[in-house]
């Protein structure tokens, strides 16, 4: 199976949403965030390893105590994993943070301090030229 193949893409989107039931549903560590998802599942083409990346919503506390609840309970997820979907091998998973979502939220709220401190701009600006118009007369 090569890596881009039409399968290989079926499986690691199939490895991805049971990951994510998996997370969501069935993992009880205290130390997993709520708010956990699965951003990617690339699995090799031998089927034998599998990186998920993994992004948390929170603190760097947070994200480092999902990060070691996950690895914790692998051996769970892969055997909900093989119970799940029917592969010929169970791959191996390693987790890796992805902050992609928390770059995503961060450059969001830059872009509407941006928007508000123009908009506050011309709203002064708007209020100048009122005023030099009502001068003029």
């Amino acid at each position: 199976m090569r890596k881009n193949s039409v399968k290989n893409t079926r499986v690691n989107g199939e490895v991805q949403r049971v990951l994510a039931e998996i997370i969501r549903g069935e993992i009880k560590d205290p130390r997993i965030s709520p708010l956990t998802s699965v951003v990617a599942v690339e699995v090799a083409p031998d089927l034998k390893s599998c990186k998920a990346w993994i992004s948390v919503l929170g603190g760097e506390e947070q994200r480092k105590d999902t990060l070691a609840g996950l690895k914790s309970a692998e051996g769970f997820i892969r055997r909900q994993i093989a119970k799940t979907i029917n592969l010929r091998n169970t791959p191996e998973i390693t987790f890796v943070m992805d902050q992609s979502i928390e770059y995503g939220v961060n450059m969001s709220h830059k872009i509407d301090e941006v928007i508000g401190s123009q908009s506050l701009e011309s709203e002064v600006e708007d209020f100048e030229d009122e005023e030099t118009d009502e001068n003029e007369e």
